[in-house]
C-alpha cells in the first residue's frame, strides 16, 4: 500500500509506519489535533492581545500578533510571534517577542492532567533562577507568564509603579527565593497557560547550518569553547538534589519539583504511566536511575507496539534487566550524595542560535532543565551529526569529536575555575562507558541497541546465538511469568498492526473514487475493517457505558473457536480492550436494513470475541457487510444495529 497519511511533521506510509517502534496509531492522531487548537487559539486572538498588553505594559497599538501562516508548531509548545512598533521599542522591549502555549496533546495533559501547569511553573522558575544565578548565559528575556487558571506574573520593569514598590519591601523579607516578577490575576485564557517571551533575532538556528558548517574546525572549536562555558557555568552551582525549580503562585522558587525530562513527559503524552509524583526529588543517585529504569519497564508493559515478536521482547527484556544488574558498575560511590548539577538535557541544534562564525548568540530553550547526577554530564550526542544509534556505524567519527569537545571543555574549566575535575570526569565516563548508560536511560527508543552495541561488549564479547541463548534466559528474571507477559505483548501487537492497517483501509476508502461494492470486492474474508470513529451507547444490566471505543474502530481477525463441539463456524477477536469495566457478556442482535433479525451471539468481556458470518464482519462497533457495502454503525438501546443515514 504506497499511500501515506500525515504526521506533525511529514507523511509516513504503512510500511514504515509497521517499522515503528513508537505507537504511530497515536501520532496520526496529533495533525487533527494541531488543526483544532490552532483554530482555538486564532479564535481567541482578542484575549491573547490582552494579555501581552498587560505583560510588555503597552497598548494594543503599539504591536501586532503574527498570522497563523507564521505560527510556530515545536516540539512541546505553539509559538506565535508579537511584532513590536519602533516606537514603542528602545531597552525595554526589543523588536520582536512570541507568546508560547504549551501543546495539551504534546505533554500528556490528557493522561495526566496538570502536565501543562507543572511543564510552565517549571520553565518560568528555570528562567528566573538563571538570570539571578548565571545572567551571562544569553537566554531570552521573560516578560511575563500565566499559570492554567488567573495566576499570571509580570516583570517587574514593566509593571505598574505601585505594584513595584510593594514587589521591592517584599523582597526585602523574602530575599533571593523571590522571583522578579510581580503577581496579578486576570481573566483571560484561563484554560491554558503560557510564557511571553523575547525573540531571539541575534544568528540563526544552529541546525540551519550545521550539516556544512560541521566540517569547519574554527567554528566548531567556537561552538564548544561556548557551549562548554555555559555547561561549566550551570555545573559551579552545585544543588542539594536531583530535581527541577518550580514556581507558587506567589513567585517564590523552590527545588521541589520531579527532574523534568523530555522522555518523562513523552512517556506520559503515550499514556505510559511513569509512577514519578510531581513532588518527588532525590537526594541519592540509585534511586533516581532505578525509576529512570521502571518507565522504561512500564513503556514496555504499556505500548501497544512495544515488543513485535518473541525474539524482540526476549532481548528488551533482558537488556533491562542487566540494566538494573549493571546500575552499580556504572556509578561511582563517592558521588551518591552528590553534586548535583544543573544541566539542559535538551540542548539540541534548534536551539542554539550562533553568528556566522558559529559563537553562540542566544540559548533559546530551557523548558527540560534540571539538576541531575554529575556522571550524567556530557557533550550532546548530536556532535557527529547523526543518531545515538546510527553513531555505532560511525564510532571512530564521533570518538573524535568527543575527544575535541571534551578537550574545548577543559581549556574553559581551567581557564575559568582553575581545576579539569569535570574533564576529567568526562572521558572518564566515556572510557567506562557511563556515557551511554546515562544515554540509555534517557532515550527509551534506542535502550535496547544502545545496550547491544556500548554497554555489554564491556563484559562480555557474545555471538549471536550465544546473546539469543543469553536473552533468553535473562529475560526471566525481569519479572515473574515473563514468558506469559511477552505472548500477550505478542497479541497485543498483532491487534496494533491490525489498528494501523485498518486506519490506511479508511483513508483509502474515504478518498477513493471507486464504488462501495468494488472496494467491499477487494476485502479478503480474512481482514475486518477499521470503520470508525463510532459513538456508542449500550446498556449492559441496566448500566450504561458510552463511548467506550478509542478514537478509531478496530479490525479483527479470524481464530479458531466455537460455541460447542458441533459448532466450526469462525469468529473474530475484538482488537480493543473494549473498557475493562465491562464484566458481563453482551447479548447482540443483529439487523439487516429491513430490519430481519440474522442472528444472535455474544460478545465475551473475558475472551473479547464476536460472531462472524458469510455476508457480516462484526467489529464491536460496526457491521460491513461485504457484500452489499454498506455499514451499520448505531446501537440502540435494546442493543440492536441500525443502519448509518
Amino acid at each position: 500500500m504506497d499511500k501515506s497519511l500525515p504526521l506533525l511533521r511529514g507523511q509516513i506510509t504503512l510500511e514504515e509506519a509497521l517499522e515503528e517502534d513508537v505507537d504511530i496509531v497515536r501520532e496520526l492522531s496529533y495533525p487533527d489535533k494541531q488543526n483544532d487548537f490552532w483554530l482555538h487559539l486564532n479564535a481567541n486572538r482578542a484575549q491573547i492581545e490582552q494579555v501581552v498588553c498587560r505583560h510588555l505594559n503597552v497598548s494594543q497599538s503599539d504591536f501586532s500578533l503574527g498570522d497563523v501562516a507564521e505560527w510556530i508548531h515545536g516540539s512541546y509548545n505553539a509559538i506565535i510571534p508579537i511584532h513590536i512598533d519602533e516606537a514603542a521599542q528602545g531597552s525595554r522591549l526589543p523588536p520582536q517577542a512570541i507568546i508560547r502555549f504549551p501543546l495539551p496533546y504534546k505533554v500528556g495533559e490528557d493522561f495526566r492532567p496538570g502536565n501543562s501547569d507543572e511543564k510552565l511553573r517549571s520553565e518560568a522558575a528555570t528562567y528566573c533562577w538563571m538570570r539571578q544565578n548565571c545572567p551571562e548565559i544569553p537566554v531570552p528575556r521573560l516578560f511575563g507568564f500565566g499559570f492554567p487558571g488567573n495566576q499570571s506574573f509580570t516583570t517587574v520593569e514593566n509593571a505598574p509603579f505601585f505594584s513595584r514598590i510593594m514587589w521591592s519591601i517584599r523582597r526585602i523579607f523574602a530575599g533571593a527565593a523571590l522571583s522578579p516578577y510581580i503577581p496579578h490575576e486576570r481573566s483571560q485564557l484561563p484554560d491554558h497557560g503560557y510564557l511571553v517571551l523575547e525573540h531571539i533575532t541575534k544568528g540563526q538556528a544552529l541546525s540551519e547550518t550545521f550539516k556544512e558548517g560541521r566540517h569547519d574546525p574554527e567554528k566548531r572549536a567556537n561552538l564548544y569553547r561556548d557551549l562548554s562555558g555555559i555547561m561549566l557555568r550551570l555545573a559551579k552551582l552545585p544543588l542539594p538534589r536531583i530535581g527541577s525549580w518550580t514556581m507558587d503562585n506567589k513567585g517564590t522558587l523552590t527545588l521541589t519539583n520531579r527532574p523534568l525530562t523530555p522522555a518523562l513527559y513523552e512517556l506520559e503524552n503515550a499514556h505510559i504511566p511513569t509512577e514519578i509524583p510531581r513532588d518527588l526529588t532525590y537526594t541519592t543517585v540509585e534511586p533516581y536511575l532505578l525509576d529512570l529504569i521502571a518507565c522504561q519497564d512500564n513503556l514496555i508493559r504499556y505500548q501497544p507496539n512495544s515488543i513485535h515478536e518473541e525474539g524482540d521482547g526476549e532481548k528488551q527484556l533482558a537488556a533491562l534487566t542487566a540494566m538494573r544488574a549493571l546500575l552499580p558498575k556504572f556509578t561511582d560511590r563517592q558521588f551518591r550524595t552528590g553534586p548535583f548539577v544543573f544541566s539542559l538535557t535538551d540542548i539540541q541544534r534548534g536551539n542554539i542560535f550562533v553568528d556566522e562564525d558559529w559563537n553562540i548568540t542566544g540559548i533559546a530553550d530551557v523548558e527540560w532543565a534540571c539538576a541531575r547526577p554529575i556522571e550524567m554530564l556530557g557533550p550532546p550526542e548530536w556532535l557527529s551529526g547523526r543518531t545515538l544509534e546510527e553513531i555505532t556505524f560511525h564510532y571512530n567519527e564521533f570518538d573524535s569529536l568527543h575527544q575535541e569537545f571534551v578537550d574545548a571543555f577543559e581549556e574553559q574549566e581551567l581557564e575559568h575555575h582553575d581545576t579539569t575535575e569535570n574533564a576529567e570526569l568526562m572521558r572518564e565516563c566515556w572510557s567506562t562507558g557511563k556515557f551511554w548508560y546515562a544515554n540509555a536511560l534517557d532515550a527509551p527508543d534506542s535502550l535496547l541497541s544502545l545496550f547491544v552495541d556500548h554497554i555489554q561488549p564491556k563484559f562480555a564479547s557474545l555471538s549471536r546465538p550465544a546473546w539469543d541463548e543469553f536473552s533468553h534466559m535473562l529475560m526471566r528474571l525481569w519479572d515473574s511469568h515473563t514468558e506469559q507477559f511477552i505472548s500477550s505483548k505478542i497479541i497485543q501487537h498483532e491487534l496494533y498492526t491490525s489498528q494501523l492497517r485498518g486506519l490506511f483501509i479508511k483513508s483509502s476508502f474515504d478518498e477513493d473514487t471507486e464504488t462501495e461494492d468494488e472496494f467491499a470486492a477487494k476485502c479478503s474474508p480474512g481482514l475486518l475493517l477499521a470503520l470508525g470513529p463510532i459513538p456508542l451507547s449500550l446498556t449492559c444490566s441496566s448500566v450504561p457505558y458510552k463511548n467506550y471505543m478509542s478514537e478509531t474502530m478496530i479490525v479483527g481477525r479470524p481464530v479458531d473457536f466455537s460455541i460447542d463441539d458441533n459448532d466450526d463456524r469462525p469468529f473474530w477477536v475484538v482488537e480493543e480492550n473494549f473498557t475493562e469495566s465491562f464484566r458481563a457478556n453482551l447479548h447482540v442482535a443483529l439487523s439487516d436494513v429491513r430490519g430481519d433479525s440474522l442472528t444472535t451471539e455474544y460478545l465475551k468481556h473475558g475472551e473479547l470475541m464476536c460472531y462472524h458470518n458469510q455476508n457480516y464482519n462484526v467489529i464491536a462497533g460496526g457491521v460491513y457487510h461485504l457484500n452489499k457495502g454498506c455499514m451499520y454503525d448505531e446501537i440502540w438501546h435494546e442493543t440492536c444495529w441500525k443502519k448509518t443515514p
